[in-house]
């Protein structure tokens, strides 16, 4: 079964920094892109990050220079880490595989709250 646990969101001034915790089950991590995605209220869900088995990582230009994706194949662990935060950083941030076809589960995502 698919298990997906996000952590390590909270509320922070602007310009700090964050460390996000996913932990996954292996029949959706294993040999997977993962990547993280964040949905503000009233927005559309967004991909951030993505990282490959082997290390390989996009970003999307609105975080790029500034978030730092990981993983640890060993622990099925993503992180994302967070700097320079910005008040549009904003919002529920999820983990998930995007080309797994088990990728409609989804984890209760956790919150980021930046402040300006």
């Amino acid at each position: 079964q698919v298990q997906l646990v996000e952590s390590g969101g909270g509320l922070v001034q602007a310009g700090g920094s964050l460390r996000l915790s996913c932990a996954a089950s292996g029949s959706i991590f294993s040999g997977n892109v993962m990547g993280w995605y964040r949905q503000a209220p009233g927005k559309q869900r967004e991909l951030v990050a993505t990282i490959t088995s082997w290390g390989s990582v996009t970003y999307a230009d609105s975080v790029k220079g500034r978030f730092t994706i990981s993983r640890d194949n060993a622990k099925n662990m993503v992180y994302l880490q967070m700097n320079s935060l910005k008040p549009e950083d904003t919002g529920v941030y999820y983990c998930n595989a995007p080309y797994s076809s088990k990728n409609k589960y989804w984890g209760q995502g956790t919150q980021v709250t930046v402040s300006s």
